[in-house]
């Protein structure tokens, strides 16, 4: 269910006053922000007004941030996020060490005994899996996963022998691996306990899928990238009332769901008992509402938040 969108400003806005007065851009929102900083802004406003959600998840473009990822951590939020394949990690027990200086004073902090090394190099030599997250329209959705217990390599840096300035190693995290039928390899992190299993990561990192579905539908069916107005306030007027027709015709439709797994299922020969269905015309709001493709079951919508790219 969408709760929330904001418009993404980039620095040719914010840094033209002018052109945000004509556009009537409220004040609190013509500070310069980066991506991540408002989708943390967004997740603070929605834990304040009560919403809960059990984990967060977002692609490459917010997971290559650090300070992104340690924020969700920091509020206590269980996360799973893209990265890129050159995101640099370390093994999980990576151990900190003070080398012997050969001259000079000696080092006040420790370092990590072995250099990082790209998520795709970690992975590289793990054991890939065959497994299948959901069932699609064809048939059960299947890809190949591995994973590794990491550090990842997001403090602030420090010289590192003759390396130079390197990343310390920061919060413990899941490195998964996903090769795709077509040869591509996609990477992630996750915050998830140890103990998860694979199969739980994979349908963790998978059910993205659930959210950028309902963006894609209020996009194409209910019309919320149809506006055309130049008005700060405008764009945000359409884009709320796209979310409350989204809202009622997701009610609508998981009420019909309800519905028909109450429904008691009647044999054939009761069929031909009775008489025939009588027929109704059928009013425009429900053709409207099954015009809209079926999205998974509803708990896997509200277990998740998925940021926009």
């Amino acid at each position: 269910m969408a709760v929330g969108l904001r418009l993404f400003l980039p620095e040719s806005w914010t840094g033209d006053p002018d052109h945000m007065q004509r556009a009537h851009v409220s004040e609190p929102w013509r500070v310069p922000q980066t991506k991540p900083e408002m989708a943390l802004e967004e997740i603070d406003r929605l834990m304040a007004a009560g919403v809960r959600f059990g984990m967060v998840l977002a692609d490459a473009g917010y997971g290559l941030s650090a300070p992104f990822r340690q924020g969700l951590s920091a509020r206590g939020l269980v996360w799973a996020v893209g990265i890129p394949k050159h995101q640099k990690v370390y093994p999980a027990n990576v151990p900190l060490i003070f080398p012997v200086a050969g001259r000079g004073r000696p080092r006040k902090n420790p370092i990590p005994d072995t250099l990082s090394i790209p998520a795709e190099a970690m992975l590289a030599d793990a054991e890939w899996t065959k497994l299948s997250w959901r069932n699609g329209t064809k048939g059960p959705l299947q890809a190949s996963f591995a994973a590794a217990r990491i550090c990842i390599a997001d403090r602030p840096p420090q010289r590192i022998h003759d390396k130079g300035q390197q990343h310390m190693p920061g919060e413990e995290a899941w490195l998964v691996g996903e090769c795709r039928a077509s040869g591509e390899r996609k990477y992630y992190l996750s915050n998830l306990p140890r103990e998860t299993d694979l199969k739980t990561l994979a349908a963790a990192i998978k059910a993205r899928w659930v959210c950028e579905q309902a963006h894609q539908q209020m996009k194409e069916e209910l019309g919320l990238d149809h506006f055309e107005g130049r008005s700060w306030q405008g764009l945000h007027r359409h884009a709320l009332m796209t979310m409350i027709a989204y809202a009622f015709l997701q009610h609508r439709r998981l009420g019909q769901a309800g519905r028909e797994k109450k429904k008691p299922r009647r044999t054939t020969s009761a069929q031909h008992a009775g008489r025939a269905p009588r027929r109704h015309r059928r009013s425009h709001t429900q053709a409207t509402t099954r015009t809209m493709s079926a999205l998974p079951h509803p708990m896997a919508m509200e277990r998740t938040m998925k940021l926009p790219k």
